[in-house]
Parts: structure tokens; sequence; C-alpha cells
């Protein structure tokens, strides 16, 4: 039997996502919450929850503040996710999500985070060394950089892995997202106004969208997928271009859902799924974290479940 495949993520601002149901919410007024929960969040922190959910074998690394990482080395503990985060001086960050089913809005609210150093960069790029010493097979980098690292943070991670033999998947927006396709990682995941920042144009149909990510393949890109919300996602590759379209049956949290998606690709790659099955299990995932509080998944029968559900349409 051939070993498991080694699977990390990079999360160098995490946070503490905090989902509070509020009937009614509305704004210059008092609300009053009828429930709260509190994770371990940042978005390469939900893709190995995600993966660990699925019996995925995952390292976490990135920055993570010191003041109150309780939280997290709890939920790491409890998943069975290898905890290698390079410890900083203050407080992780605080994201609030304001859910109110009455309209179906979401409000978000994101706090900065602790500022990071050339230091703390090249800790977690150490730390990255060390846990990889045997081998790994998928690096994912994820979420926004804190304030102080420079914009091509990403792309130091992505040369090292392509020299380690390891494929990358990035999830970032801006101009770390700009950067860190120079150096052409494997699997990116922009969403459609991200996609519109790098390639410019209208991008407003999915033969546009596919175009867009046809173009991205074409410059050395293996996977791009891009997500257009309600509208499904588009994933393209060397074997075609599909548009990928579920109704979500329930929305409890829109938290995490497209860390979700992030995951399902991994899962999918270590599978050895074609690009329609990658498709239709990725959705299913980000389905799956739809319908729950929070960033987390049912279980994985209701995920394949969900993943039934998905249409596809070649692009």
């Amino acid at each position: 039997m051939s070993p498991a495949p080694r699977i990390a993520t990079v999360t160098l601002n995490p946070a503490v996502d905090q989902t509070v149901l509020a009937p009614g919410f509305s704004l210059d007024t008092v609300n009053r919450a009828i429930s709260s929960r509190t994770d371990a969040g940042g978005k390469g922190v939900n893709v190995a929850s995600f993966l660990a959910h699925y019996k995925h074998k995952v390292t976490v690394l990135g920055l993570l503040g010191e003041d109150n990482d309780k939280l997290f080395t709890r939920h790491f503990s409890e998943l069975g996710i290898v905890d290698d985060f390079s410890r900083v001086s203050g407080a992780t960050r605080t994201n609030i999500k304001i859910v109110d089913h009455d309209t179906n809005r979401i409000t978000d609210l994101n706090f900065p985070g602790p500022a990071a150093t050339a230091a703390d960069l090249e800790a977690v790029e150490r730390q990255l060394i060390v846990s990889a010493a045997e081998g790994l097979d998928w690096l994912v980098l994820a979420g926004s950089l804190p304030k102080g690292l420079p914009e091509d943070s990403y792309l130091r991670f992505i040369k090292w892995a392509r020299m380690a033999g390891c494929k990358t998947v990035v999830d970032t927006s801006g101009l770390p997202l700009r950067v860190a396709l120079s150096a052409k990682p494997y699997v990116v995941k922009p969403n459609v106004e991200e996609l519109r920042y790098i390639l410019g144009g209208r991008l407003e149909t999915s033969v546009e969208v596919a175009a867009g990510g046809r173009e991205l393949v074409q410059e050395g890109i293996g996977l791009a997928v891009i997500s257009m919300g309600g509208d499904g996602a588009v994933f393209v590759s060397e074997e075609g271009a599909v548009h990928a379209i579920a109704a979500a049956p329930y929305v409890a949290s829109t938290v995490g859902a497209g860390d979700a998606m992030v995951a399902g690709l991994v899962h999918a790659h270590v599978r050895g799924f074609d690009l329609r099955e990658m498709a239709r299990i990725s959705t299913g995932f980000s389905l799956g974290a739809l319908g729950e509080v929070g960033p987390r998944l049912p279980e994985v029968a209701r995920v394949e479940e969900l993943a039934q559900t998905v249409c596809l349409a070649p692009v």
C-alpha cells in the first residue's frame, strides 16, 4: 500500500471566527442574538479541518497569536491535525459574522490581526522545511497577509514547493494573488471579481469566465476554479471546462464555504478524480459547509449525497 499523501496548509493571518445568529438584525438599533459560537478559523485552518474530517492527515503552519492560541490547540488536537504554527506575540484577530435567517443576510466584521515581520515569515519557512523533511505532496496557501508582510510572501513558498516536488494550491486575492500567479501554482481558486482584477474584461457569463480560466491554464496553471457565488463555479484544466451549479438546500452560514471547496479539490486530486468528479465533490464540500454554523462539514455520507445534486455542463 502506498503511503498517504502528505498535506500541509499555511495560514499567515488566521482568525477566531465568531458566528452570531441575530434574527431581524438591523443598523442603528439594539439587536438581540439568540445564539453564537466561536471557532478556530482562517482559510488555511478551515481547509485543514475539512480535510481532517475526511480522514486526511494534515499539518498546519503559519502565524498564531500566543495570547489566545488555546482555542486553536484544542481544535487541532480534537481533529488529529499536526500543529506546526509559529507563535507570535499578541492575539490572533477575531472575525464576527452576524447571520439573520429572517432576511438571509450575513454581515461580516473582520478585525485586523497583529503585524508580522520578515523574521516571522522566515520562522514559518524554516518550520515548513522541518515539517516536510519526509516529503510533502500538497501545500495549500490560503487567506490574506497580515500587516507587515510583503505582497510576494506566497511567491517564496510556491518556489520552494516546486523545488521540493510539491503541488501548491493558492486561495488569496488582490496583489498577493497576482504575484503568486507569476510562480505558476498548480491550483488557484479566485472568484469572478478576483479574476477580473487579474485579467480585466467583463467576465459576466460562464463562457467568459471559462475563457479567463483557460487563459490561466495556458499560462501554466494546472487547474483554475472560479467561484461565481450563487451561480456555482467554473472548473478549467487541460481536460476541458465544466460549470458546476447546485442549489444549497439550506444556508446556515457562509463561513468556510469557499475553503470547503478548496479542501474538496485537494481531496479529489488525492483520490485521482477526473475534472467532472472533482467539480462534483468539491461543490458538495461547499454545499455541506453552507448548511452548518461555523467552519464545519456534515457527515461524509451527507456531503456525498449533496455532491450528487450538482449539475455539470461543459463550457
